[in-house]
Protein backbone atom coordinates (compact mmCIF):
# COMPACT_ATOMS: atom_id res chain seq x y z
CA UNK A 1 0.00 0.00 0.00
CA UNK A 2 1.18 3.65 -1.05
CA UNK A 3 1.70 6.04 1.52
CA UNK A 4 3.57 7.00 4.78
CA UNK A 5 5.27 3.44 6.21
CA UNK A 6 5.78 3.17 10.10
CA UNK A 7 8.31 -0.17 11.05
CA UNK A 8 7.38 0.45 15.08
CA UNK A 9 4.52 0.15 16.82
CA UNK A 10 3.63 0.07 20.82
CA UNK A 11 -0.06 0.39 21.66
CA UNK A 12 -3.18 -1.36 23.07
CA UNK A 13 -5.33 -3.46 21.35
CA UNK A 14 -9.05 -4.36 22.21
CA UNK A 15 -10.77 -6.96 20.00
CA UNK A 16 -14.90 -7.32 20.31
CA UNK A 17 -17.19 -9.51 18.27
CA UNK A 18 -19.95 -7.56 17.08
CA UNK A 19 -23.14 -8.24 15.20
CA UNK A 20 -24.19 -6.74 11.85
CA UNK A 21 -26.39 -4.75 13.90
CA UNK A 22 -23.78 -3.14 16.19
CA UNK A 23 -21.83 -2.70 13.24
CA UNK A 24 -24.26 -0.54 12.26
CA UNK A 25 -24.79 1.57 15.24
CA UNK A 26 -20.85 2.05 15.56
CA UNK A 27 -19.97 3.31 12.56
CA UNK A 28 -23.26 5.85 13.41
CA UNK A 29 -21.75 6.37 16.96
CA UNK A 30 -18.32 7.31 15.32
CA UNK A 31 -19.28 9.81 12.34
CA UNK A 32 -17.77 13.39 13.62
CA UNK A 33 -15.48 11.65 15.67
CA UNK A 34 -13.21 10.22 12.73
CA UNK A 35 -12.44 9.57 9.45
CA UNK A 36 -12.34 6.49 7.09
CA UNK A 37 -8.75 5.04 5.93
CA UNK A 38 -7.92 6.61 2.66
CA UNK A 39 -7.36 3.45 1.54
CA UNK A 40 -11.13 2.05 1.86
CA UNK A 41 -11.73 -1.44 2.36
CA UNK A 42 -8.78 -3.61 1.73
CA UNK A 43 -7.75 -7.16 2.14
CA UNK A 44 -5.01 -8.17 4.55
CA UNK A 45 -2.79 -11.37 3.77
CA UNK A 46 -0.83 -12.98 6.52
CA UNK A 47 1.06 -16.36 6.24
CA UNK A 48 1.72 -17.46 9.87
CA UNK A 49 5.17 -19.10 11.19
CA UNK A 50 5.51 -21.58 14.29
CA UNK A 51 8.00 -24.47 14.91
CA UNK A 52 7.32 -27.86 13.68
CA UNK A 53 5.25 -28.67 17.04
CA UNK A 54 3.00 -25.43 17.07
CA UNK A 55 5.50 -24.17 19.93
CA UNK A 56 4.43 -20.28 19.57
CA UNK A 57 0.94 -20.63 19.30
CA UNK A 58 0.54 -23.33 22.24
CA UNK A 59 2.66 -20.97 25.21
CA UNK A 60 0.15 -18.10 23.29
CA UNK A 61 -2.97 -19.97 23.93
CA UNK A 62 -1.44 -20.21 27.89
CA UNK A 63 -1.92 -16.23 28.27
CA UNK A 64 1.42 -15.83 29.47
CA UNK A 65 2.86 -12.00 30.33
CA UNK A 66 4.93 -12.26 27.68
CA UNK A 67 4.41 -13.72 24.51
CA UNK A 68 5.60 -13.42 20.33
CA UNK A 69 4.63 -14.12 16.67
CA UNK A 70 6.62 -13.79 13.37
CA UNK A 71 4.45 -13.16 10.22
CA UNK A 72 4.25 -12.50 6.68
CA UNK A 73 1.84 -9.53 5.54
CA UNK A 74 0.72 -8.40 2.34
CA UNK A 75 -2.38 -5.84 1.37
CA UNK A 76 -4.01 -7.75 -1.60
CA UNK A 77 -2.22 -10.35 -3.57
CA UNK A 78 1.59 -9.97 -4.23
CA UNK A 79 3.60 -10.36 -7.12
CA UNK A 80 7.20 -11.75 -6.45
CA UNK A 81 8.61 -7.96 -6.80
CA UNK A 82 5.75 -6.44 -4.91
CA UNK A 83 7.01 -5.49 -1.25
CA UNK A 84 5.65 -7.39 1.71
CA UNK A 85 6.06 -6.72 5.24
CA UNK A 86 8.39 -9.46 7.82
CA UNK A 87 6.38 -8.76 11.19
CA UNK A 88 7.88 -9.72 14.80
CA UNK A 89 4.61 -8.58 17.19
CA UNK A 90 5.25 -8.86 20.73
CA UNK A 91 2.95 -8.56 23.43
CA UNK A 92 3.81 -8.01 27.04
CA UNK A 93 1.81 -6.83 30.37
CA UNK A 94 -1.07 -6.39 27.95
CA UNK A 95 1.41 -3.94 25.73
CA UNK A 96 1.25 -4.94 21.75
CA UNK A 97 4.82 -4.12 20.33
CA UNK A 98 5.57 -4.68 16.22
CA UNK A 99 8.16 -4.45 14.78
CA UNK A 100 8.63 -4.66 10.96
CA UNK A 101 10.37 -4.79 7.55
CA UNK A 102 9.47 -4.27 4.20
CA UNK A 103 10.99 -6.72 1.35
CA UNK A 104 10.16 -7.95 -1.74
CA UNK A 105 8.50 -10.97 -2.02
CA UNK A 106 10.67 -13.05 -3.63
CA UNK A 107 13.27 -12.31 -1.19
CA UNK A 108 11.44 -12.75 1.88
CA UNK A 109 10.03 -15.77 0.98
CA UNK A 110 14.03 -16.61 -0.07
CA UNK A 111 15.05 -15.19 3.53
CA UNK A 112 12.57 -17.15 5.68
CA UNK A 113 11.30 -19.97 3.87
CA UNK A 114 14.63 -20.79 2.61
CA UNK A 115 16.90 -19.66 5.05
CA UNK A 116 18.71 -17.13 2.69
CA UNK A 117 20.89 -13.81 4.29
CA UNK A 118 19.56 -10.94 4.69
CA UNK A 119 22.29 -8.73 4.39
CA UNK A 120 20.93 -6.14 6.42
CA UNK A 121 22.27 -5.07 9.93
CA UNK A 122 19.69 -2.56 11.24
CA UNK A 123 18.15 -3.75 14.55
CA UNK A 124 14.53 -4.75 13.59
CA UNK A 125 16.45 -7.53 11.19
CA UNK A 126 18.94 -8.47 13.85
CA UNK A 127 15.31 -8.86 16.25
CA UNK A 128 13.89 -11.00 12.96
CA UNK A 129 17.15 -12.77 12.39
CA UNK A 130 17.55 -13.54 16.46
CA UNK A 131 13.89 -14.97 16.50
CA UNK A 132 14.79 -17.19 12.80
CA UNK A 133 17.54 -18.60 14.83
CA UNK A 134 15.93 -19.46 17.89
CA UNK A 135 12.95 -21.06 16.79
CA UNK A 136 13.75 -22.10 13.65
CA UNK A 137 9.81 -21.57 12.29
CA UNK A 138 7.82 -22.68 9.07
CA UNK A 139 5.07 -21.76 7.24
CA UNK A 140 2.10 -22.82 8.80
CA UNK A 141 -1.44 -21.31 8.04
CA UNK A 142 -2.51 -18.52 5.52
CA UNK A 143 -4.87 -15.99 7.32
CA UNK A 144 -6.64 -13.31 5.02
CA UNK A 145 -9.17 -10.84 6.01
CA UNK A 146 -11.53 -8.10 4.34
CA UNK A 147 -11.04 -4.79 6.93
CA UNK A 148 -12.11 -1.32 6.84
CA UNK A 149 -10.06 1.10 9.09
CA UNK A 150 -11.31 4.45 10.95
CA UNK A 151 -8.48 7.50 12.46
CA UNK A 152 -9.54 9.75 14.98
CA UNK A 153 -10.00 13.39 13.84
CA UNK A 154 -8.48 14.85 17.32
CA UNK A 155 -5.97 11.82 17.89
CA UNK A 156 -5.01 9.90 14.38
CA UNK A 157 -2.83 7.57 16.92
CA UNK A 158 -6.49 6.14 17.64
CA UNK A 159 -7.25 3.50 14.91
CA UNK A 160 -10.59 1.56 14.67
CA UNK A 161 -10.58 -1.70 12.23
CA UNK A 162 -13.54 -3.87 11.30
CA UNK A 163 -12.23 -7.38 9.96
CA UNK A 164 -15.15 -9.71 7.63
CA UNK A 165 -14.73 -13.06 5.59
CA UNK A 166 -12.06 -13.92 8.02
CA UNK A 167 -11.04 -16.85 6.14
CA UNK A 168 -7.78 -19.90 6.29
CA UNK A 169 -5.83 -22.15 4.61
CA UNK A 170 -2.87 -24.35 5.34
CA UNK A 171 -1.51 -25.35 1.99
CA UNK A 172 -0.37 -23.13 -0.91
CA UNK A 173 1.55 -21.42 2.20
CA UNK A 174 2.59 -18.54 0.16
CA UNK A 175 0.96 -15.04 -0.22
CA UNK A 176 1.80 -15.10 -4.10
CA UNK A 177 -1.03 -18.15 -4.43
CA UNK A 178 -3.93 -16.20 -3.65
CA UNK A 179 -6.23 -14.79 -0.95
CA UNK A 180 -8.87 -17.87 -0.83
CA UNK A 181 -9.79 -19.68 2.57
CA UNK A 182 -12.11 -21.48 4.31
CA UNK A 183 -13.93 -19.58 6.68
CA UNK A 184 -12.68 -19.04 10.07
CA UNK A 185 -15.79 -16.96 11.42
CA UNK A 186 -19.48 -16.98 10.82
CA UNK A 187 -20.47 -15.06 7.76
CA UNK A 188 -22.27 -12.38 10.52
CA UNK A 189 -19.29 -12.26 12.87
CA UNK A 190 -17.55 -8.60 12.74
CA UNK A 191 -14.50 -8.75 14.01
CA UNK A 192 -13.39 -4.87 15.41
CA UNK A 193 -9.88 -3.85 16.99
CA UNK A 194 -9.76 -0.78 19.10
CA UNK A 195 -5.67 0.23 18.66
CA UNK A 196 -4.70 3.50 21.18
CA UNK A 197 -1.40 4.18 22.29
CA UNK A 198 -3.08 5.30 26.15
CA UNK A 199 -6.44 5.06 27.20
CA UNK A 200 -9.67 4.66 25.77
CA UNK A 201 -11.69 8.30 24.75
CA UNK A 202 -14.70 9.05 26.75
CA UNK A 203 -16.89 9.24 23.77
CA UNK A 204 -15.45 5.70 22.41
CA UNK A 205 -16.55 4.12 26.34
CA UNK A 206 -19.75 5.54 26.16
CA UNK A 207 -20.66 4.16 22.72
CA UNK A 208 -19.34 1.15 22.89
CA UNK A 209 -21.92 0.39 26.33
CA UNK A 210 -24.43 1.97 24.42
CA UNK A 211 -24.34 -0.91 21.94
CA UNK A 212 -23.86 -3.37 24.23
CA UNK A 213 -19.90 -4.28 22.66
CA UNK A 214 -17.70 -6.28 25.37
CA UNK A 215 -13.86 -6.50 25.19
CA UNK A 216 -12.94 -9.85 23.55
CA UNK A 217 -10.10 -12.33 23.82
CA UNK A 218 -9.49 -13.63 20.00
CA UNK A 219 -6.70 -14.54 18.33
CA UNK A 220 -7.23 -15.28 14.21
CA UNK A 221 -4.39 -17.65 14.43
CA UNK A 222 -4.97 -19.13 17.96
CA UNK A 223 -8.62 -19.64 16.39
CA UNK A 224 -7.12 -21.39 13.68
CA UNK A 225 -5.39 -23.75 15.43
CA UNK A 226 -7.68 -24.63 18.15
CA UNK A 227 -10.62 -25.27 15.62
CA UNK A 228 -9.22 -26.74 12.98
CA UNK A 229 -5.18 -27.46 13.11
CA UNK A 230 -5.47 -29.00 16.33
CA UNK A 231 -8.45 -31.26 15.01
CA UNK A 232 -6.68 -32.27 11.93
CA UNK A 233 -9.06 -30.54 9.89
CA UNK A 234 -7.28 -29.57 6.53
CA UNK A 235 -8.32 -26.85 4.20
CA UNK A 236 -9.83 -27.64 0.85
CA UNK A 237 -7.91 -27.17 -2.01
CA UNK A 238 -9.64 -24.31 -4.39
CA UNK A 239 -10.15 -23.19 -7.66
CA UNK A 240 -9.85 -20.11 -7.46
CA UNK A 241 -7.99 -17.62 -9.68
CA UNK A 242 -4.88 -16.13 -8.34
CA UNK A 243 -5.12 -12.40 -8.63
CA UNK A 244 -1.74 -10.52 -8.37
CA UNK A 245 -1.10 -7.18 -7.63
CA UNK A 246 -0.26 -5.03 -10.21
Amino acid sequence: MAGKIQFCFKRYEKKYMLTPDQLAKMLAGINGHMRADEFGRYTICNIYYDTDDFQLIRASLEKPVYKEKLRMRSYGVPGSRDEVFVELKKKYDSVVYKRRTVMKTADAVSYIHDGAVLGREDQICREIDWFMHSYHPKPKVFIAYDRTAFAGLDNPDLRLTFDTNLRWRDRDLDLRAGDYGEPLLASDQILMEIKIPGTTPVWLAHLLSEIGAFPTSFSKYGTCYTQNILSGRRAEPAGREVRPCA
